[in-house]
């Protein structure tokens, strides 16, 4: 029987041979399969895989909304048992209540955990404001473009300040001016805040101009089969994207994956 790898000793969120069975008609079908993962408190962490590879069953794991079925899963020193509290999380879908303003969407956040909403509406603005939605406030989600929607989407969830912010391919619905803009937005503003930040995408070169780490994920049953260190320095722009580091680590990734068979080189 293999040993357990040791958890990192300051980890925030930590995995260990974690795996995710799903019953079917046919039989158990295998999600995850022995998932060894530590983020540690206020990294950007990037899993980046093919699609169906269980990217974003690892975040419903770690949200809480999902249990896993073998292994161990903790949130800070504990066990995860159901959405911890500090929680952020942004869906692929901006899940946006067409019959709530744009601002009192933001607001909901505020309302589920019962803090007074007078006091967080400065900040609600502050927030809009930031992501190019000042003066959209009091629209309504479908008078709004699918991008701004979803930076009202990601609003919403750093209105309750997380601890633990949770990002399921929350830009891969969007065209590419408005995914490197938001690329931009997202990597100044974790620089700002420092959540603790666990990223799922299909874009290596997303992965790369964001993260701290990159995990990368095989295809069904998902397996982590490496993880890189982005040393790439802050603040980033996109210019940064056009240097020979870059591309490197983008290489690097891409390579990995086409040894599996998973891209073409």
């Amino acid at each position: 029987m293999l040993a357990e790898p040791a958890r990192v000793a300051d980890a925030y969120v930590s995995l260990r041979r974690v795996g995710k069975t799903y019953a079917s008609s046919r039989g158990p079908v295998n999600a995850l399969v022995g998932i060894d993962l530590d983020i540690r408190p206020h990294e950007f962490v990037s899993v980046v895989g093919p699609s169906g590879c269980g990217k974003s069953t690892l975040l419903k794991l770690v949200a809480g909304l999902e249990e896993i079925s073998s292994g161990s899963l903790l949130v800070g020193d504990a066990p995860l048992r159901g959405p911890p509290d500090g929680l952020g999380v942004v869906f692929q879908r901006d899940v946006l209540l067409d019959w709530r303003t744009i601002l009192d969407n933001v607001l909901l956040s505020i309302e589920l955990v019962r803090k007074p909403r007078a006091e967080e509406r400065e900040r609600a603005m502050a927030l809009l404001s930031r992501f190019g939605l000042g003066g959209f406030e009091h629209r309504f989600p479908w008078e709004l473009s699918g991008g701004m929607r979803q930076r009202a989407s990601i609003c919403r969830a750093l209105l309750a300040d997380p601890n633990l912010l949770l990002m399921d391919e929350p830009f891969g619905a969007l065209d590419a001016m408005t995914r490197d803009d938001l690329n931009v937005e997202l990597a100044q503003i974790w620089q700002d805040t420092r959540k603790t930040l666990l990223f799922i995408t299909h874009s290596i070169v997303e992965a790369v101009f964001l993260s701290d780490r990159v995990v990368m994920m095989s295809r069904a049953p998902g397996m982590i089969v490496d993880t890189i260190t982005i040393d790439l320095p802050r603040p980033r722009r996109l210019a940064v994207r056009d240097s020979a580091e870059f591309a490197s680590y983008v290489h690097r990734i891409r390579h990995h994956f086409a040894e599996l068979g998973i891209v073409k080189e």
